[in-house]
């Protein structure tokens, strides 16, 4: 198995905005659909493997004419819907339940880290009931969540969820029962052959001539060499990380002897990193600045400012403002400061009377509710279900913006045009950051998936450079 693995539980490319003008240049050219809803954009993502893009649409919203929004997913892996559902739940906490900074802390360590602290995974076990309910009872789904659609999808798809979740919910935290360091040795052991025995020099070339050559110079070499190692990335929170992430668990058919045989392990990324995604790109640039030609701060940072500021938005419908006590990075680093530090002040202000901690009892006695979100719609879909799209009539003509995977891009196809509607924005994933490629085989792959738009009679928005552009944007034209 390659290094990439079966399962993307994270993508591979920053989170956009998707209603940006950075994103997609014809966005004031785009028409609503007229058979709909005329005030809400349709936006389809096949294949993202997070939420990363609905999270950072959803909280810049405030920024753009306001508009309804309504995602519908489609993933291959009924895991990413479980943990999908999983991160919308913990970014959409009360603060009643959870401030701003736990909620940051919390969300980045379940998302990329392979070993969690007891007190998170105690959260995930304690919410796997909630989520059995919901999938089960949609009554009760509409309750708590009355922004996530899971209708659409097929009985027996409902059934696993419910299944997943009681698996994340069974307090038996024995490695026997998902033993993932394992899992993870067995995974490098198998990538590097002989080079396991050179694992420093292994990671430090992939880290030198591959990652930060293509633009990732941020993730820092030692964070991404020990994340490479272990597969933890983000400790922000101080604690012992040492109960196995039960999200990243998924399920394997191989064939030995002409049987089929089940088995769980960790199929994902163990080449790329979960940085890549919140942890690459930031608006504060002060977060870039070097000395002695040296970066100051790692993605680790970068990713930590990036959830406070989209947890923050979603909550508030403002500008993220950083605490005026701020100081510049540079000085944070002379003086041992962290960024969670930094962030303390600015929580301490926005609280109205003294929150509960996550890591005492209350918040996880109390119910759970949801912020609310009248704009805002998310609709799981069957899985693999992109080529069927174009069967069914309430599809036709409606999706104002689409989103394909560089896993899933073929299924952009001359059938699933239909769906698109007049002047819609095709947004492509390119393979920047999928380092096992070689150069020429990284700009022939844009060159092909551009082609499969001309194909479905979208056009690029002007010039792209497949080496170096992250995503590619293109526009359909009936």
């Amino acid at each position: 198995m390659d290094g990439f693995g079966t399962i993307t539980w994270w993508g591979f490319s920053p989170a956009i905005d998707l209603l940006s003008e950075d994103v997609s240049e014809c966005l004031e050219k785009m028409h609503l659909n007229s058979t709909a809803d005329p005030d809400t954009v349709h936006i389809l993502l096949i294949g993202g493997g997070d939420i990363r893009h609905i999270l950072k649409t959803m909280s810049c919203s405030w920024k753009h004419k306001k508009k309804k929004l309504h995602f519908y997913i489609i993933e291959n892996n009924l895991e990413l819907y479980a943990r999908d559902l999983l991160f919308f739940s913990i970014a959409m906490e009360t603060r009643e339940r959870m401030g701003l900074q736990e909620k940051t802390e919390l969300f980045l360590e379940l998302y990329g880290n392979t070993l969690v602290r007891y007190q998170s995974m105690e959260y995930v076990q304690k919410l796997s009931t909630e989520f059995i309910k919901m999938v089960t009872d949609f009554d009760n789904l509409a309750e708590k969540l009355p922004y996530i659609d899971m209708s659409q999808l097929k009985f027996k798809e409902r059934d696993m969820l419910e299944a997943i979740f009681k698996f994340w919910r069974n307090p038996n935290r024995e490695k026997d029962v998902f033993d993932i360091e394992k899992a993870w040795d067995q995974r490098l052991r198998a990538y590097l052959g002989t080079r396991y025995d050179a694992i420093p020099n292994c990671f430090d070339w992939d880290y030198s001539m591959k990652m930060a050559e293509r633009g990732a110079e941020i993730l820092n070499s030692r964070f991404y060499a020990k994340w490479r190692l272990s597969g933890v990335a983000f400790e922000i929170r101080d604690g012992t990380y040492n109960v196995p992430n039960k999200t990243l668990a998924s399920g394997m058919i191989f064939k030995k002897e002409g049987e089929r045989l089940a088995r769980r392990g960790y199929w994902g990324d163990t080449l790329v990193s979960p940085y890549i995604t919140f942890g690459l790109e930031c608006e504060e640039k002060s977060f870039f600045k070097k000395s002695n030609n040296i970066l100051t701060r790692s993605s680790v940072d970068v990713a930590e400012y990036n959830m406070l500021q989209i947890l923050h938005e979603l909550m508030h419908k403002e500008k993220y403002i950083p605490s005026k006590t701020e100081v510049k990075p540079e000085e944070q680093m002379n003086k041992g400061a962290t960024l969670t530090e930094i962030t303390e002040e600015e929580e301490e202000e926005e609280k109205t009377k003294e929150e509960p901690s996550m890591s005492a009892a209350s918040p996880l006695d109390l119910e759970y509710k949801s912020l609310q979100l009248d704009d805002v719609r998310i609709s799981f879909l069957p899985l693999n279900s992109a080529l069927d799209l174009h069967k069914k009539n309430k599809y036709q003509k409606l999706f104002n913006i689409i989103y394909f995977s560089n896993s899933m891009v073929h299924t952009l196809t001359r059938e699933i045009e239909s769906t698109f509607a007049d002047k819609a924005s095709v947004v492509l994933e390119t393979a920047k950051f999928m380092i096992e490629l070689k150069k020429e085989q990284t700009t022939e792959f844009a060159t092909k998936i551009v082609g499969l738009g001309e194909k479905a009679n979208c056009k690029p928005c002007g010039t792209y450079d497949g080496l170096n552009d992250t995503f590619i944007r293109l526009t359909h034209e009936s």
